[in-house]
């Protein structure tokens, strides 16, 4: 996605450390900033990711793998639904990502209901 961000600056003129571009000084600002925005959102699910996956991988390793890669497959899709300019197509098919994090939430909370049973 980092490489999207820097070739959307290219393309649509907006200096880097810009974080995002007005639509007073840049045509195309509504362009750049949705795959700014996309990019900021994966960013922003990262850490909530990760703690996920490590805390189900301990008791449900298969299923964890499994639901992280439709997670990242989902966060994907969301991204470049985002990056076409109408933030609407985000969800077309990158609403799958948030039902792979409502796994690992449930997957997590198991785990650690086992643990504290132990």
């Amino acid at each position: 996605m980092m490489f999207q961000v820097v070739k959307a600056r290219k393309r649509y003129g907006v200096p880097f450390p810009t974080l995002y571009a007005l639509e007073s000084e840049n045509k195309n600002a509504k362009y750049f900033n949705c795959v700014q925005r996309g990019h900021q959102n994966s960013l922003e699910f990262m850490p909530v990711f990760f703690v996920l996956v490590v805390l189900s991988g301990l008791e449900f390793p298969k299923v964890a793998a499994s639901l992280g890669f439709l997670y990242c497959v989902g966060r994907f899709l969301y991204f470049k639904g985002y990056s076409t300019g109408e933030p609407d197509n985000r969800l077309n098919f990158g609403k799958y990502n948030f039902g792979a994090l409502l796994g690992l939430l449930i997957c997590s909370g198991v785990a650690g209901v086992r643990l504290l049973m132990q």
